[in-house]
């Protein structure tokens, strides 16, 4: 008999010798399997190596497999990697992208890239129109030809890399007390630094993060840093200031996002092409985004209003920058002759 908290327990010596069995038995278990494992680990030990090497084989393999079947079924093609600098892919898709979308059949780009001629590509166009998707879709194209895969292309010419930088996106980190754009400004003094002319460099929206102005000066300064750095760049951006670039950069081109106006509708084409935009659209896409029409509405009457009162003007910032230029070296002139009067002898 055994008294517990809630009761009283009663027990044979048939029964106890029985419990001491089974007790027995469990321990006896555990000692068998723990030799057992044991004596696994020393085999598998003596023969780790060659373990080791096959595993590495059949992970190549399997890479490779999985690399052909998606070729295979995405109708892929074997790019041409090579030595140069020129990056010239036609046709671009983007893997994950054309694989998702279902509504629309996915509209293809071509890019190129060089030393010489199109060295830093500045894309504008509206939000949704497609320009982030086609600067990852060239990473992702660039990589995968790089790494020995089949890439989504009708033809692709790639000259290797050494790095591929990206700046797209936007996030804060509060745990460590740094904004958004102090994130930005710390991603773009990486590649900055680090970029070399073997490198690909995508940007997206650099300065957003800041105020206008503040984030003109920065894009723009950047853009011409990286096109005298001689890296080859692909650079989004809603400042249409910058597009001026290319009137006193040799190798910046511009291109945009194509869009067809309908009426008071838009429709996104998808397609990269050549030349500058001046408009960004970013009303339409509220609207579609569903803000109340009595918003749209004032943002437009808004919108109107800064447009009457601040015309732009083509190549405003070269021109104030020539202007700027001409009026000082003009006053130089000026002090000059007026010296020279001054100290021209008189009778």
């Amino acid at each position: 008999k055994q008294t517990m908290v809630n009761g009283e327990r009663f027990i044979t010596n048939e029964l106890k010798e029985m419990e001491d069995k089974v007790l027995m038995a469990e321990e006896r278990r555990r000692e068998l399997e723990y030799s057992l494992f044991q004596e696994v680990i020393e085999r598998i030990a003596k023969e780790s190596e060659r373990i080791k090497r096959a595993s590495e084989i059949i992970g190549i393999i399997d890479t490779l497999c999985a690399l052909a079947q998606v070729a295979e079924e995405n109708d892929y093609l074997c790019p041409e990697v090579n030595d140069g600098n020129e990056i010239d892919i036609r046709d671009g898709r983007h893997p994950v992208v054309e694989k998702t979308i279902k509504d629309e059949e996915f509209v293809p780009n071509d890019i190129r890239i060089d030393l010489e001629e199109q060295q830093v590509l500045l894309i504008t166009g509206p939000n949704m129109a497609g320009k982030s998707t086609i600067l990852r879709q060239t990473a992702l194209i660039v990589l995968m030809a790089q790494i020995g895969s089949f890439v989504p292309a009708s033809r692709a010419k790639i000259g290797l890399v050494d790095r591929i930088f990206t700046r797209i996106g936007a996030s804060d980190d509060l745990s460590r007390g740094q904004s958004t754009f102090m994130i930005e400004m710390t991603e773009t003094a990486n590649i900055l630094r680090n970029a070399t002319h073997r490198s690909l460099a995508i940007l997206d929206e650099i300065g957003r993060g800041t105020s206008t102005y503040d984030g003109i000066s920065i894009a723009w300064a950047v853009a011409e840093y990286l096109h005298d750095k001689r890296v080859r760049t692909l650079f989004a951006t809603h400042y249409h200031e910058l597009t001026e670039l290319a009137l006193i950069k040799p190798r910046i081109r511009n291109f945009n996002v194509g869009v067809k106006e309908s009426g008071d509708r838009i429709i996104f084409i998808r397609k990269l092409l050549a030349g500058a935009t001046n408009r960004s659209y970013g009303i339409h896409v509220a609207k579609i985004a569903g803000l109340p029409d009595e918003v749209i509405e004032k943002a437009e009457e808004i919108l109107s209003g800064i447009e009457s009162r601040s015309p732009r003007r083509k190549g405003s910032i070269v021109l104030n920058s020539y202007l700027r230029k001409k009026e000082k070296k003009e006053n130089k002139e000026h002090s000059n002759l007026y010296n020279q009067l001054f100290l021209f002898p008189t009778k």
